[in-house]
C-alpha cells in the first residue's frame, strides 16, 4: 500500500513527494470542480499520480471526461487515473438537472463510452453503442490515439463495487470504509465483478481515510474526526453499511442532530468504537498505532490520508496535511 493525499496546494504537494506520496486525488463539490484541480495538480507534481477521486460521473459527458482526460495526458503521460462516482440522484436531479435512473447501470454504461474515446486509435470512426450512450464520430483532425488511463469508479455498494470490477479498472472506496466493509462486502463484489468481466489484472483499490493528527491538540483532531463521519452518515444512501455495522442507534441519533443544527450534539453521537473503525487520529503516535491497527483495512494500492472537512478552516485543513507528512514519514520509520 503506497501512501496518498487529497490535492494539498502545490507547496505541500512538493514536500509530500519528497515524503513519498505517492498519488493525489481531487474531490468535487460546488466550490471546487475536480478537472481544474487535476491540472493543478499536473502542473504541481512530478512523479505522482494524480486523478479525479471522484468527479461526478452523470454531471459531464462521456466525450467531457475523456476530453479532460487526453488534455492532461499531453503533460503527465502515464501518470492519470479517472475515478468517476454517480453522486446521489438527488444532487443529479436537483443540482445538474440530468438523469440518473438505474445509476450502477448507467455508470457501466458511461464507462464503456469513456474508454472508447481514450483508446480511439487515429484514423479510425470512434463508435460506441449502449443503453445509454451513443457515439458515432468521425475525427477527422489527427489527434487521437489511445491512451491507458485507469478508470476507478466510486463503489460503495455490492452493485457498484461489482460493476468497478466487471467494467472498469477498479475502486475508490469512501472515507467511512472499514476493515469489515471492505473484507465482507466491497472486495467480494470487486472479485466477482471481475470475474464476470474476464479481467486478466486484478482490480485496482483506492481509498480515502479520514485523518486528523495534532500533536498540541489532539482532542480536538479527534472531535473533526467524529464530525466528519457523522456529516457522511447524514446521508441515508448508506443504510446498508449502518445497518452492517449495528450501528442504528447512534446513527439515528447522529441525524436527529444534524435536523435541529446541533453541530455538537452529531459529533457526540459517534462513539469510540465507529471513531477507531473508520478513523486515523490524534497524536501522531496514536496515529501510527492506528495505521499499524487498521493494515488491510484500507485500499490495497493507495490509502489517502484526508483531513476532515466539514466544519474545518482552509487554515486547519492545511495544518492536517502538513501534519498528515510527519505522519507519513513516522509510519515508514515504525515499518507500516
Amino acid at each position: 500500500m503506497e501512501f496518498g493525499m487529497p490535492w494539498p496546494g502545490a507547496d505541500v504537494a512538493r514536500q509530500a513527494e519528497e515524503a513519498g506520496v505517492k498519488a493525489f486525488c481531487s474531490g468535487e463539490f460546488v466550490d471546487h470542480e475536480a478537472y481544474s484541480t487535476l491540472a493543478e495538480m499536473v502542473a504541481g507534481t512530478k512523479t505522482a499520480q494524480v486523478g479525479p477521486g471522484i468527479a461526478y460521473a452523470f454531471a459531464r459527458t462521456p466525450y467531457a471526461h475523456a476530453a479532460a482526460m487526453r488534455s492532461m495526458w499531453k503533460r503527465a503521460e502515464g501518470r492519470l487515473f479517472l475515478g468517476l462516482g454517480s453522486g446521489a440522484y438527488r444532487i443529479n436531479r436537483d443540482w445538474f438537472g440530468v438523469e440518473a435512473d438505474r445509476p450502477v447501470e448507467r455508470m457501466a454504461d458511461l464507462v464503456g463510452a469513456v474508454q472508447a474515446w481514450l483508446h480511439a486509435e487515429n484514423g479510425e470512426r470512434v463508435r460506441y453503442e449502449g443503453e445509454f450512450y451513443h457515439v458515432d464520430a468521425d475525427v477527422r483532425a489527427p489527434v487521437l490515439g489511445r491512451i491507458d488511463v485507469p478508470v476507478l469508479l466510486a463503489g460503495f455498494n455490492k452493485r457498484m463495487a461489482a460493476a468497478a470490477g466487471r467494467t472498469a479498472d477498479g475502486v475508490i472506496g469512501h472515507g467511512l470504509f472499514t476493515r469489515s466493509w471492505w473484507d465482507d462486502v466491497v472486495r467480494p463484489a470487486l472479485e466477482r465483478g471481475a470475474d464476470e468481466g474476464g479481467r486478466e489484472k486484478p482490480p485496482v483499490e483506492h481509498g480515502w481515510v479520514i485523518t486528523a493528527v495534532n500533536d498540541e491538540d489532539p482532542e480536538r483532531a479527534a472531535a473533526d474526526a467524529r464530525l466528519m463521519i457523522a456529516f457522511y452518515l447524514t446521508v441515508k444512501t448508506y443504510d446498508p453499511y449502518v445497518v452492517h455495522h449495528g450501528w442504528e442507534k447512534e446513527v439515528d441519533s447522529i441525524r436527529e442532530a444534524f435536523r435541529t443544527g446541533d453541530i455538537k450534539g452529531m459529533g457526540k453521537a459517534v462513539t469510540d468504537e465507529m471513531l477507531e473503525a473508520i478513523a486515523v487520529c490524534g497524536t501522531t503516535a496514536d496515529a501510527v498505532s492506528a495505521l499499524r491497527r487498521r493494515q488491510g483495512s484500507f485500499g490495497r494500492d493507495v490509502a489517502y490520508l484526508a483531513p476532515p472537512s466539514f466544519m474545518v478552516s482552509d487554515r486547519r485543513r492545511d495544518a492536517y496535511a502538513r501534519a498528515n507528512l510527519s505522519l507519513i514519514s513516522a509510519a515508514r520509520a515504525a515499518g507500516v
